[in-house]
């Protein structure tokens, strides 16, 4: 199963919008077949592991993170093809949230008289390995991430001179594999203005679709001579309101950039809106690398899920620099934003990234 979860990993930004799978059959305690999933493969990981095993499949143990399917999408259900490989036993990890499946793979293979049995020592790290994936089907929703680095006192900006980085290039070579992970990033006009960021994946690794950029831009301040217009080629979207421009709406458009409108309280761009698009667009996981103001919005109107917050052992302090969730927020503690499922993770030599999770149920 160790070997199943890190061939299911080589599907990073190549398996999406479908979930990351490994596959690996053993027939008497030798390997003699493995798979993995990839968009463009189209062969799902439990066909490429049938395809090397051959005829050794029959009597043998196959190891898969996540339920064999059991229904007919781009290609035949995998529990079919297992029963005519007379596969013996199946080892899973997971089961599959899809309505498709959702245990009908188990239920196909145990009647016609194949041992199913759970791992169910590696039932967490097989959700979250597939956690965007699981997500998306549970409510249709990407998995919006906030990242964000700042000091120790929560500062991710100065008043004046803003040069430099606040974390280490290690932590920031953390970043972008969240980038290559993600299906999508959201930025705000303020970051592009200031900054005037890329927003690309720098990792260098193959991915089956490239990352989607979107900018909060209500009015269509973002520059045409901007790194990010500049480098538009069809991913690039620019989330406006009705107040816009029509004449920098087609500025835009003329560099082939997709401009949407998206009309929210107060004159804003609706981000639960913006994400929603990119749920119909298949993207599973988004980031969020904005600003201060626009991290208070995606906060304040429930559209993050989980947040990735870099620490850099320093202190800004001063009431103008930048907190990382600015806004009005809130004025009582008793109203704050709760997380919880909170994991540490320490870059050395003595920077941390905090992981948690918007509590749902408050």
């Amino acid at each position: 199963m160790r070997e199943a979860l890190d061939l299911a990993r080589k599907g990073v930004a190549l398996a999406t919008p479908n979930p990351m799978v490994g596959a690996v059959i053993v027939r008497e305690g030798e390997v003699v077949g493995r798979g993995f999933h990839t968009w463009e493969g189209l062969k799902h990981a439990e066909i490429l592991a049938l395809e090397e095993a051959g005829t050794r499949a029959e009597g043998a143990t196959i190891y898969v993170n996540l339920e064999p399917c059991s229904h007919t999408g781009r290609t035949p259900p995998c529990a079919d093809a297992l029963l005519r490989a007379r596969i013996a036993k199946v080892v899973a990890a997971s089961s599959d949230p899809n309505p498709l499946v959702a245990g009908e793979g188990f239920r196909r293979l145990r009647a016609s008289g194949v041992q199913v049995e759970i791992a169910t020592d590696f039932q967490a790290e097989a959700e979250k390995l597939n956690e965007p994936f699981f997500h998306f089907i549970r409510t249709g929703r990407p998995l919006t991430t906030l990242k964000s680095a700042s000091t120790l006192d929560g500062k991710i900006a100065a008043p004046e001179d803003n040069s430099g980085w606040i974390t280490s290039e290690r932590a920031r070579a953390h970043v972008q594999e969240l980038r290559h992970a993600a299906d999508a990033i959201i930025t705000g006009i303020g970051t592009v203005l200031a900054d005037d960021p890329q927003l690309t994946d720098r990792t260098g690794l193959p991915r089956v679709r490239p990352l989607l950029r979107v900018v909060l831009d209500s009015t269509l301040r973002l520059p045409l001579e901007s790194k990010l217009a500049r480098s538009a080629n069809e991913d690039l979207i620019v989330a406006a309101t009705s107040a816009a421009s029509a004449e920098r709406r087609r500025a835009l458009e003329n560099r082939g950039i997709a401009v949407r409108i998206f009309d929210g309280p107060r004159g804003r761009v609706d981000i639960r809106d913006v994400i929603s698009l990119l749920g119909e667009r298949r993207c599973l996981s988004v980031m969020i690398e904005a600003g201060s103001k626009v991290n208070w919005a995606a906060l304040e109107c429930g559209a993050v899920d989980k947040v990735f917050l870099y620490y850099a052992p320093k202190i800004l302090g001063g009431l103008q620099s930048l907190p990382m969730a600015g806004g009005i927020g809130k004025l009582r503690r008793a109203d704050a934003i709760l997380l919880e499922r909170t994991t540490l993770y320490p870059i050395p030599p003595d920077e941390f990234a905090v992981e948690a999770y918007v509590r749902r149920d408050v």
